[in-house]
């Protein structure tokens, strides 16, 4: 990994990140835009378990490039984490903790253990007994910090009031959901333990923030994020990219399946991932006061996102058309995406092979589930989105309050990446 601007990163003098998730939704945008911010960022390494489709997996490709540093890595593998981050002990300032692993369901303490491990097994291997600290950790979470990790449905009964961020570490144990109605997300009430890895390696940040590990830390709560990436689990505008092609394709209805709550409330946050990665990036270059850590902050777009408003422009964007002019025509509560496209692996394959795209798996991009499951909600999940504004986040004005735009760029850059016709 050796190299001129290495060299510079040994010296200390400059700011050097390193990005775990880097082929993620919020990932992606994270090396990008620490790329292009100039010579502040003197070298970028991007870890990630596979290999990234585009140049952000490339080193030396000329500038910005030749500042990054991507690494094949599986951070579950003790022993291969320690061999392959052990050299840039020492050459990390700043960590952004952007990946988390779902072999077990999401609210089980298999889950907590394994995402615990993974960001242990990184720590371990960049701080080694005499390596400085490092300057700071973004974590990245989720707004079901607040809720539970379980189905999304399971949350929403419970959340219908805009939640602020918090750092209270008293919701740092097993978190219990309120009774239906109830708004004091600090008390326990009469309802089941859940568990969350969100709290557990929160704690495990400020475990080693306390041994002087780590100068400073913060966690980013986004909601539903939008971003493009064949590599992320819970991927809404891949589903919907995936579901518009083969819609255009066989000349099916571009339904909404889901509910007319759903469809027509205010009901979660979005969440573009250029303002994710840019909150991070902003709060990991600010000058952090002694003893102030685990800032948390809610990374979620400040204009009310609402799908009926949307999947019209969705739609024509894919030349899909509504027989009728009536907006609620594109809503159906009959049928779910699980049912009407578990057998369209060939026709995908027919697409991939006429439009000369890059060879992927309908599960690469899309995940009929997790549609399912979010176009079915039966609650509100909102989070308020002031604190980092506040405190002088300016996100450019370009993808600020304008849901259906950034919709549409990422229909744009999925495609760019040669994933959908």
């Amino acid at each position: 990994m050796g190299g001129p601007v290495d060299s510079i990163a040994k010296q200390g003098r400059e700011k050097v990140a390193l990005v775990a998730g880097a082929t993620g939704l919020v990932g992606k945008e994270l090396v990008k835009s620490l790329l292009h911010s100039g010579s502040d960022w003197t070298l970028i390494y991007g870890i990630a378990r596979q290999t990234p489709y585009d140049n952000y997996g490339n080193a030396n490709e000329g500038a910005p490039f030749c500042r990054y540093r991507f690494v094949q890595c599986d951070l579950l593998d003790q022993e291969q984490t320690a061999k392959k981050l052990g050299d840039l002990a020492g050459r990390v300032t700043h960590l952004f903790w952007v990946t988390w692993t779902s072999q077990f369901p999401l609210d089980t303490p298999d889950c907590c253990a394994q995402n615990r491990a993974m960001l242990t097994n990184t720590l371990d291997a960049l701080l080694i007994p005499g390596s400085p600290a490092l300057r700071h950790i973004c974590l990245q979470t989720g707004t079901k910090h607040y809720v539970s990790l379980k189905a999304p449905g399971l949350a929403g009964p419970y959340l219908e009031e805009e939640i602020l961020e918090s750092d209270d570490m008293s919701k740092f144990e097993p978190i219990v959901l309120p009774t239906k109605g109830g708004h004091d997300h600090d008390h326990e009430m009469d309802a089941p333990h859940m568990y969350n890895f969100y709290y557990d390696i929160e704690r495990l940040v400020m475990e080693r923030a306390s041994q002087g590990l780590v100068n400073s830390w913060s966690v980013h709560r986004p909601g539903l994020l939008f971003g493009a990436s064949s590599r992320s689990y819970f991927n809404v505008m891949g589903s919907l990219c995936m579901y518009a092609s083969l819609c255009q394709h066989l000349g099916m209805p571009f339904h909404f399946y889901g509910t007319k709550f759903c469809w027509e409330e205010h009901y979660i946050n979005m969440s573009d991932a250029r303002i994710v990665a840019d909150q991070q990036i902003w709060w990991a270059s600010s000058s952090h006061e002694p003893g102030n850590n685990g800032e948390a902050f809610n990374a979620v777009d400040v204009a009310p996102f609402i799908w009926k408003q949307v999947w019209p422009a969705l739609a024509y964007k894919f030349g899909i058309k509504c027989k009728s002019e009536e907006t609620n025509n594109w809503l159906s509560e009959e049928k779910c995406y699980a049912e009407i496209m578990h057998d369209k692996e060939q026709v995908w394959d027919e697409i991939v092979s006429a439009n000369g795209l890059r060879k992927t798996k309908i599960e690469d991009l899309a995940n009929w589930g997790f549609l399912d499951s979010l176009f079915r909600f039966s609650g509100k999940l909102l989070a308020a989105p002031g604190k980092a504004e506040r405190l002088g986040f300016m996100p450019p004005c370009t993808y600020t309050d304008a849901n259906t735009e950034s919709v549409l760029y990422w229909v744009d850059r999925i495609r760019e990446m040669r994933f959908i016709p």
